[in-house]
């Protein structure tokens, strides 16, 4: 009589049981992953309006539009051209024009010793990334182009660009009211103004700004 061959009960049961902790062990690696990006950026919205406040209120200046930076911090001689000490970060939220306030502010937190990275305007680390590769830039919410006029109350606004749908949502989330298209952070389809995304796609890369 020929003997049939193949898995026994316990030994399927077994096999399903090691897919499932495998799968598990997976998605869980994967949503510890999202949480640390999600935390990353959620650092940049927390650190950069800190140090913004704390050059303020070392100097009674506002990093960017302080024209008296070049006595007020030490090392490279701070570009200080074009500052109107209006109160205002004039220039668009991703300036790469090295007399706009809005590019000059991340020298002069630089040099103040309040933010890392590249003082000297002209080197290539000079502009600041999140660490999705995205842009981050600070401005006047006036100035704000990217979301539509008079939808921010508060006079500044930073931004972070390139982050994925389902990040952006994360970071509402954990920041603000969990809405893209309400309260003082938007998710944004950069170069669209707009008020904000309700539902951002999960892996399409928005612009996220939040007032301050």
């Amino acid at each position: 009589m020929k003997k049939e061959l193949g898995f026994s009960l316990i030994e399927l049961a077994i096999v399903l049981v090691i897919a499932g902790l495998l799968l598990a062990g997976v998605m869980r690696g994967q949503e510890l992953i999202a949480n640390a990006k999600v935390k990353s950026l959620a650092s940049d919205f927390r650190n950069i309006p800190a140090y913004f406040y704390g050059y303020q209120d070392r100097f009674r200046a506002l990093p960017g539009d302080d024209h008296a930076a070049d006595t007020h911090v030490a090392g490279v001689v701070a570009t200080t051209v074009g500052q109107q000490q209006n109160g205002l970060i004039e220039g668009t939220w991703n300036s790469n024009t090295n007399t706009d306030e809005s590019f000059l502010i991340w020298q002069h937190l630089r040099l103040a010793g309040l933010a890392t990275g590249a003082a000297n305007v002209a080197s290539a680390q000079y502009l600041p990334r999140n660490s999705e590769g995205g842009q981050l830039g600070l401005t006047s919410a006036t100035a704000l182009t990217a979301v539509t006029a008079n939808t921010f109350n508060s006079a500044h606004a930073m931004c972070s660009d390139g982050i994925l749908g389902r990040y952006a949502l994360q970071l509402d989330t954990l920041l603000d009211d969990g809405a893209g298209n309400s309260g003082a952070m938007r998710i944004l389809v950069n170069g669209t103004p707009g008020v904000g995304e309700a539902a951002p796609v999960a892996g399409t890369p928005y612009l996220v700004c939040m007032s301050f």
